[in-house]
This record gives C-alpha cells, structure tokens and sequence, in this order.
C-alpha cells in the first residue's frame, strides 16, 4: 500500500480517509479486493477507529462496500457512477475554463504552461503515477485560477468512481491525446477564446467514455 507522511494537525480519521482513497484511486487497492480493518491500522500505524471511520465515510460514496460480521470490500467499478462523476466534472470544469479566459494572469498560464512542459517530459519517459498527479494539478490550477478553490475540493471528494478509471486509462492505454487536451486548452485560455476552451474541455472529459469500453476489455474483473 502506497503510504505518505501524516500531514500536521491531520486526525487520524482524515489520515486514514486520505490515505486509504488514494491507495483505491492508484488500485494499489484492487476494485473487488476485501481490506482488513485490522491490517490497513497495522500499516497506518492507527487504530482500529479511525480506520473504520474511513470505510464507513468511503461506503456513503458507493466506493467500498461494508459487510457485517464479514469485512469490507473495496466496489468493483460501476460504470454509472463513473458517468455521472464525469457529467459532474464537465458540467463545473466547462464553466472553470470559461472564467479562466476572462480571469487568466500571467502568473496563472506560466503555471499550467509549466504543467504542461512536465507532462510532456514524463509522457516521454513514461511514468504513469506522475503524469496522474500531473493531470490531477493541472485541472485544480484551472479551479484555482478562477478563484473556485473550494469547488474543486467538493468536486474532488467525489469524483473518486471517475479518478479510478483515470487512472487506469493513464496506466494502460498510455493515450498522448490527454496531454495534447491539457496544452490545447492552456492555448485556448492564453488566447482568451472562451468557446474553444469549452469545446476542449468538453471533448478531453468525454475522452474517458471511450477509454472505458477498451479498460473492460483489459480488466473485465475489475468492473460491475
């Protein structure tokens, strides 16, 4: 399991919530794979509590499903809630981008420009968990460049049924035209061209309905 530093002031329920979302998010924790509450406290160096704590918070999102007497389980990938993730995502980050256009500081495109120059680097020498947190950086500076900081936190708490099949696409399909969206749209926003941003956006996040028929193919143990 994927484990980072506790981060200051973070309780032991966050830590874990954190911790254990992004293990699933990575599929260092498999979708259909059962999760021992004894064994995730072992590694986390938690007790039991706050570990369950996480599970249960996880359950009200449909990733992880809780059975009594048995254990825990994380969800296999139900196409459904990954759409309507997605149709979430396109509806916020479409109206993001267009306040971008309008808003965009040379700061803020030297930002996503730099993201960019990364992308491609690592697109190149092919490391798929960077380019994910690359990918993950980018569309939270397009938020944070059009002052909506706090919405992509909400988005994000539940966007995770999306960020899987993400990062399964990342891992898998090694797809260059995710990259190419990112510097196209950054051009678009540079130009100021609202209406191109948008049909940019909107055609990178529908991208992943493609990818999941090729992923089910690849990974048919993984899906509801």
């Amino acid at each position: 399991m994927r484990l980072t530093e506790r981060l200051p002031r973070e309780t032991g329920r966050d830590y874990a919530l954190r911790t254990i979302r992004d293990n699933i998010i990575h599929l260092e924790l498999a979708p259909g794979s059962m999760v021992s509450e004894n064994e995730l406290a072992a590694e986390m160096g938690l007790s039991r509590t706050p570990v369950r704590e996480a599970l249960i918070e996880l359950s009200k999102a449909k990733i992880v499903e809780i059975y009594p007497q048995k254990g825990s389980a994380v969800s296999l990938i139900d196409v459904s809630l990954v759409e309507e993730s997605r149709f979430m995502r396109k509806v916020l980050e479409c109206a993001v981008v267009e306040l971008d256009c309008e808003m965009i500081t040379p700061e803020g495109l030297r930002r996503l420009q730099e993201n960019v120059r990364l992308q491609k680097f690592y697109l190149e020498n092919y490391f798929s968990e960077t380019l994910m947190e690359l990918d993950n950086q980018f569309h939270k500076t397009l938020f944070e460049i059009a002052e909506k900081p706090q919405v992509y936190t909400l988005m994000d708490n539940i966007a995770i049924h999306f960020d899987r099949v993400r990062n399964l696409a990342l891992s898998s399909v090694k797809n260059g035209k995710i990259v190419q969206d990112h510097e196209d749209i950054t051009n678009a926003i540079a130009a100021r061209d609202t209406a191109k941003a948008r049909a940019l956006t909107e055609e990178h996040l529908n991208r992943y309905k493609i990818d999941v028929g090729e992923l089910r193919a690849q990974y048919p143990d993984y899906f509801k």
